[in-house]
């Protein structure tokens, strides 16, 4: 996706590398201080955040430089022939693999077709087309007849009323408006038959396929594929789903621009998830609103799919532009909560922790901490410095002390090079083991990192961060009202166990 006609370049995408023309004027920072302070670039290592303003003002233009330089990396790869010809072998492979693509054709959907070069993205997005729009074309009657064989009643005495046309597409379902006949509204999710059985299906199947995969799309790694095999078997009981959506309404209660639409398990099946309708503007609409609102609905965003982890050691593993809608309230709600993730607190903290490393370059320590955590099992193939830009292609756009815009390339680039296995960048750390509750928020980071990008959202993504990274008081008018409601609520509880850390690993 390029700029939008009328819409103003980027200055991430235009400035030449020596000058950024659009820089802030450099102005001293307050510091909000709780051990060291956070330095604005990796690239001045050892130095404090507003120590001198050239100094700011020379890492915020090479930070800048480090972000554009991985989109043009992820370019030049895209670019080979041998990757098209990947790509179509993949489709004709995947082609009967419905359940697979189509997960793998919604995770597409985040990253920016710009980085693929002008002679070939033509050709590149009519074969990833085949991924995207490869929902089966089913009829109402046909998944009437599914709702009803759930739950054995006809489905006039479910509903009241119930629209034939689907209002959204879910990854392995369609969305219906319905009212009960107590007169709620209510948004009705239903799996397209025998989806259940063609994804346990590919499941099984998939192993066989990694190589091919993984030549098409080289971020399609194994730890890619294992996450897929485990967030698809997950997505498939709406029952389950059902339950854990009704306790996230519950965790966000009143908020104040959050709002996660009650479900109803009693009403869910699973292969039927009935929840609250919550009417709202979809993303298309919502990425042609004025650019101080686009901002606002990206904070929110961000404090949603990363701010929820170091608030309540759970998170969405699936951000999705599909599942966020912009209420006439103003509130942000978020849908789809089949990939769902909770931590264990000192995972959680141990995150933050390794945060705090990255962010004030003690790479030593970074080290330290991944080895000692298992995360690093042969420190030999791992230097610190290695570690710390592994860490920092994740987290450095929220590291830089000044209003920075997420455009679709700067997404695309970090999100591809931070797990193509054929970068040369951090090779080594690309080896280790990761226990899966920090990949997922890994990808969690990433994707909405992506979302961000399409949104191409603008703030100061690092003071919004201080708030969970050093518990600095917040900034921003959002932040104030999110602590206010923190502060006035019970403490939460959600009923369900947190996934015990370290027994399954994947290659990070």
């Amino acid at each position: 996706m390029g700029n939008s006609p009328g819409k103003p370049e980027d200055p991430a995408e235009t400035v030449s590398p020596e000058k950024d023309p659009d820089l802030p004027e450099p102005k001293a920072q307050k510091s909000h201080k709780r051990g060291k302070e956070i330095p604005t670039s990796r690239i001045a290592r050892g130095t404090k955040l507003g120590v001198a303003v050239a100094g700011n003002v020379l890492r915020a233009q090479k930070t800048r430089r480090s972000m554009r330089g991985r989109s043009e990396e992820v370019r030049a790869r895209m670019a080979e022939e041998s990757t098209i010809r990947a790509t179509e072998q993949m489709v004709i492979v995947l082609g009967t693999m419905k359940g697979v693509a189509m997960k793998l054709g919604q995770i597409l959907s985040v990253l920016d077709m710009d980085v693929v070069p002008t002679e070939h993205r033509e050709r590149f997005q009519h074969r990833l087309a085949v991924l995207r729009d490869s929902a089966p074309k089913v009829s109402f009657d046909t998944m009437r007849e599914l709702i009803e064989t759930d739950f054995g009643r006809p489905l006039s005495e479910l509903f009241a009323e119930f629209e034939p046309e689907p209002i959204a597409a879910a990854s392995i379902g369609q969305v219906y408006r319905a009212r009960l006949h107590d007169g709620r509204e209510v948004a009705v999710k239903v799996q397209y038959p025998g989806i259940d059985a063609a994804v346990r299906a590919d499941l099984k199947n998939l192993v066989m396929f990694r190589r091919i995969l993984a030549s098409a799309m080289p971020w399609v790694t194994p730890a890619v594929l294992d996450e897929l095999r485990l967030h698809l078997e997950s997505e498939l009981d709406y029952a389950t789903e059902a339950a854990t959506q009704r306790q996230i309404a519950e965790l966000y209660a009143d908020h104040p621009f959050i709002a996660v639409p009650a479900s109803m398990p009693e009403l869910s099946s699973t292969h039927v998830l009935v929840s609250e309708f919550f009417p709202g503007r979809g993303f298309d609409e919502i990425r042609e609103l004025p650019a101080a609102e686009r901002n606002r609905i990206g904070e929110i965003i961000y404090r949603f799919y990363v701010g929820s982890l170091y608030n309540f050691n759970e998170f969405c593993g699936d951000p999705h532009p599909g599942n966020i809608l912009l209420g006439e309230d103003g509130r942000v709600a978020f849908l789809d909560f089949g990939l769902y993730n909770r931590m264990r607190p000192a995972d959680a903290q141990f995150e933050l922790t390794c945060i705090r490393a990255a962010a004030e370059d003690r790479a030593e320590d970074l080290r330290t901490l991944m080895i000692d955590h298992g995360i690093i099992d042969s420190p030999e193939e791992v230097t610190a410095e290695e570690c710390l830009e592994y860490c920092l292609s994740a987290i450095e756009w929220a590291l830089l002390d000044e209003d920075l815009t997420i455009t679709p390339e700067l997404a695309s680039g970090a999100a591809v090079l931070a797990i193509d296995p054929r970068a040369t960048e951090h090779a080594g750390m690309k080896q280790q083991n990761l226990p899966p509750e920090h990949l997922f928020s890994r990808r969690a980071d990433f994707m909405t990192f992506g979302v961000l990008g399409q949104l191409r959202a603008t703030n100061n993504w690092h003071r919004i961060a201080r708030e969970w990274i050093y518990g600095d008081a917040p900034v921003t008018e959002l932040g104030k009202a999110h602590r206010a409601w923190l502060a006035q609520r019970p403490a939460p509880t959600t009923g369900a166990a947190a996934p015990k850390s370290g027994k399954r690993r994947s290659k990070a």
